[in-house]
This record gives C-alpha cells, structure tokens and sequence, in this order.
C-alpha cells in the first residue's frame, strides 16, 4: 500500500520513537523505501533597533555548516544501526523551515506516508511553542501517521 514512507527526525529520542512502528510497517509488503528526512533552520538573529550585528556573515555561515554536518552526522549514525531488509533506505538533510521543506520533499518526491513524533500539545501550549508535525498535517495531501511520544500526555 505504503511503497515510500518518509520519516521526519530532529535528533531526539522523543522523534525516534516512531521507530518501533516504522519497522513494523516495513515487515508489510509493498515499502520500497524509507527517507529518514532533518530539516537544519538556518541561523537567524533579529537584530535590536539600532545594534549592529554581533556575528558577520562569515560568522552565520560558519554556524549554518556546521548544524548541517551535525545533522549529516546524527542521520548517518541512526540508519547504520537500522536494518529494515530488502527496503532501501534513504537520507536527506534540508535546510529552511522544518513544516515547509517536508512538506515540500513529501510533494516532489512521491513520499506515500509521513511517519512523525508529537508532543500531543494543544490549547496555548501547542500555539506558544508550535507544532511542525500540526503544520505538515495540514499542509500536504498524503496520509501522516502521528506517533505521540511516551509520557507526552495532552493538556488543554
């Protein structure tokens, strides 16, 4: 049914708990691949009215390539420990905005199912902090699977 699942990650144990059930999935006919998907924000600062930047441009590259190799690095180490047979498994680091960028390589890619952690946050909380995995629900065509984290309880 489900032949390319794509599995959003953002380096924490919280987001790799839908990997149990992204294994379970692959034991099923029909997945041809998985992309485990890291969306890097760039680096931003809003200046105060008046102050000058405190970092150059140099300084601001540096840090975006450096969170890039990072993610490279923490994507790398998580699928060389994953075997999910004859399923092809696939990596990508994105840079931007995490809702926007996936749901953007969900649309030209062909991405089947979304496979993605929440915290199961509502009410004031969830607009407060935000919700990417809320934001793709919202913004792509294909069906997501939404995993709440253990000890992730809603709150109105």
């Amino acid at each position: 049914m489900f032949k390319k699942i794509m599995v959003p990650l953002d380096g924490s144990e919280l987001a790799e708990c839908v990997l149990p059930y992204l294994q379970a999935m692959t034991e099923a006919k029909g997945v041809q691949t998985v992309v485990f998907v890291r969306v890097v924000e760039p680096f931003s600062l809003t200046p105060v009215r008046g102050e000058t930047g405190w970092l150059t441009e140099e300084e601001i590259k540096q840090l975006d390539t450096k969170s890039q190799a990072v993610a490279e690095s923490y994507i790398e180490k998580l699928v060389s420990g994953l075997d999910y047979g004859k399923v092809t498994i696939q990596k990508e680091v994105l840079v931007g905005r995490a809702a926007e960028q996936l749901a953007e390589y969900a649309r030209k890619n062909d991405v089947d199912l979304i496979v993605v952690a929440t915290h199961g946050r509502s009410g004031v909380s969830r607009w407060v902090l935000g919700s990417v995995a809320d934001r793709l629900l919202r913004s792509v065509s294909v069906p997501v699977l939404m995993v709440r984290a253990p000890g992730c309880e809603p709150r109105a």
